[in-house]
This record gives C-alpha cells, sequence and structure tokens, in this order.
C-alpha cells in the first residue's frame, strides 16, 4: 500500500509538472488543432441538426446555420407542434411560424420571435458550437496559468477565461484532456464566490465539416448539481 501510494503522488506531481510546462496559449492552439485541423471553423457555412432534451419536456428538434463570412445566422425549430423559424442578416430579421412569412404580432410575442432573442440564439449557438476556436476571439481574456485538476472524473489541464466587460461577465472554466487536448467539458459562474452558474459535460464525438464535435452536451448546475438538459447533434 505504501509504495502504491508513492507512486500516486508522483504521478499526480508529474501531472502538475507537465500542467506547469505548457502555456495557455499552446494549450489552446493544440486544442483547435484537434478540434478544427484544417482550420475551416468560420470560412464556411456550417449546418447542425440538434434533438434538445428537457426535463418534463417533449424533445425539441432544431437546426441551426451559421455562416460567419455573411453574418447570417437561422434557427429552424420545432416546438410544441409548431415549426419556428428565424433568420438574422446583417443585423435584418424575417421570421417564420409553419412556412408562413406572415406572423402576427400577437404570434410574434407568443412565440418570442423577434430580433433580441434572434441574436441571442446566434450568439449562443455559435460560442457553443465554435468551441474551442471561438476562445481566439478578441474581448477573451486567457489566464496564463494552466491548471492540472479533474473534471468529470477524469485528469485534466484547466483553463480560466474571462471577457473585456464589453464582451461579457462571467468566468469560464474549460477542461481539456492531457493527451489529445480533446475538450472534454467547461463551467461558467457570474459570481464564482456564491457557486452559481452551471457545467457542462461532453461525451462522445462526431465529425463533421472536418470538425470534431461533441455528441452530446449535457448541463448542470453548480449549487444543486440539477440536470438541466441535454443537446445532442444529430447526423443528416
Amino acid at each position: 500500500m505504501k509504495y502504491i501510494g508513492i507512486l500516486l503522488f508522483v504521478s499526480l506531481f508529474s501531472f502538475a509538472a507537465f500542467a506547469q510546462s505548457i502555456s495557455a496559449i499552446d494549450l489552446l492552439e493544440k486544442s483547435m488543432q484537434y478540434h478544427d485541423p484544417k482550420g475551416i471553423w468560420g470560412t464556411e457555412v456550417h449546418e447542425f441538426l440538434l434533438r434538445e432534451t428537457r426535463p418534463g419536456s417533449a424533445d425539441r428538434i432544431t437546426t441551426i446555420q451559421i455562416d460567419l463570412n455573411n453574418r447570417t445566422f437561422s434557427i429552424d425549430q420545432m416546438r410544441n407542434g409548431h415549426q419556428l423559424f428565424s433568420k438574422i442578416e446583417n443585423e435584418e430579421c424575417r421570421f417564420q411560424l409553419d412556412g408562413n412569412s406572415e406572423v402576427s404580432e400577437e404570434d410574434l410575442k407568443k412565440y418570442r420571435l423577434n430580433c433580441e432573442r434572434t441574436g441571442m440564439l446566434r450568439n449562443y449557438y455559435t460560442y457553443l458550437w465554435g468551441l474551442p476556436m471561438k476562445l481566439k476571439d478578441s474581448g477573451t481574456i486567457i489566464d496564463p496559468k494552466v491548471t492540472a485538476t479533474a473534471f468529470d472524473g477524469q485528469k485534466s489541464l484547466a483553463l480560466r477565461v474571462t471577457y473585456e466587460e464589453a464582451v461579457g461577465k462571467d468566468i469560464w472554466y474549460f477542461y481539456f484532456h492531457p493527451e489529445t487536448y480533446a475538450l472534454i467539458g467547461y463551467r461558467f459562474y457570474h459570481d464564482e464566490s456564491k457557486n452559481d452558474g452551471e457545467y457542462i459535460t461532453l461525451e462522445g464525438e462526431e465529425s463533421l465539416y472536418g470538425l470534431r464535435l461533441p455528441k452530446t452536451r449535457k448541463w448542470y448546475t453548480h449549487k444543486e448539481n440539477k440536470f438541466l438538459g441535454a443537446d445532442i447533434l444529430e447526423k443528416k
């Protein structure tokens, strides 16, 4: 038992030393090389078919299309028996309800079809599906220290990320596999001292457009460890 304890101590010490030997920028570059080996993120139109599950609710089938070159984003979603479509292009929006472009003011309000929400959804989906490449965006502040830690029961290398005030106020931690540098999860806080916010685990992998993307993303609260839902990438 004493010998095993010594080996464990040496292993942990070596892992911590390895974390100190790699810079935050190098870690991010290695992860980007893993997830986007051809450097195509943002250069092509990316379309994703998602099955989004939430406890107590029917699954939602959602198709998103991201075209960063032309500043275009669209989301097509089946929700409560209705097909909702929103598109934002150069900050101009258009909407459809069940394939009809003539949507009443009442239905626009009822189904929250508006520019503000569409812009929020664009930022949300583009950020999550563009990780870790999005961490190279301007306004991102990456702590230079790489930390050896555990996430979801796995050894990982962690980066702490904050943003310039005009970009965002949340504090994020990103966790990478120590050998492949693949993202294995992340978490964010609005106020870290209150242990608020959520953590997100990544399971499985799909290859799409030359990108290596998480198959399943699961969301949990920090305080209650409550499961909030899952986003599952479907093959078209």
